[in-house]
């Protein structure tokens, strides 16, 4: 289990920005994401993720919850980095049926993700997504992002080449 600090459950400024974007499913073809305005509670997130694997001696400690998509799918910063912040570990995608993925290796290449008009739903379930650039997202990254800007499909691939074991492991947490 990773040691917890007053500052894990701060939300970063990054995402408080994100909560204030409304997104646009657009009947399907937009973006399927609910970002929250903090993070779910340690019990609420130790609840989901008991029910979610099936297995009712987990904790959920290693997840900060902010975000879901229409079908209660959700997005996480999954603390697998010990002693680094919130905003430098890898956003993770939870779907509601069985559904997982890395989808960034950080918070800051998150944020290039929104940009480029895509959700965390998007980037587990559609491997080829075609960027549809978001003009409020890409200044919003602009603003917080502390890495270069680069394609989704470069992002997704440099964090999953990053966490190739992401969904074994959680396979090996289900009962």
């Amino acid at each position: 289990m990773i040691d917890t600090t007053e500052d894990d459950r701060a939300f970063p400024p990054a995402l408080v920005d994100v909560a204030r974007v409304e997104f646009d499913y657009a009947d399907g073809e937009g973006v399927d994401f609910e970002p929250y305005d903090a993070f779910d509670s340690a019990e609420e997130t130790t609840d989901w993720l008991r029910h979610w694997t099936g297995n009712h001696e987990l904790d959920g400690d290693a997840y900060r919850v902010f975000g879901q998509d229409g079908t209660g799918g959700l997005a996480a910063l999954w603390r697998v980095r010990p002693g680094r912040p919130l905003a430098e570990q890898p956003v993770v995608f939870l779907g509601s049926e069985g559904e997982r993925g890395v989808v960034a290796a950080n918070l800051s290449d998150f944020l290039w993700v929104l940009a480029d008009g895509l959700g965390p739903m998007e980037v587990v379930e559609h491997e080829q997504c075609d960027a549809r650039p978001n003009p409020a997202l890409t200044e919003l990254a602009e603003r917080h992002a502390s890495t270069p800007r680069r394609p989704t499909r470069d992002i997704v691939t440099s964090a999953r080449s990053e966490f190739p074991a992401f969904s074994e492991d959680i396979d090996a947490l289900c009962r």
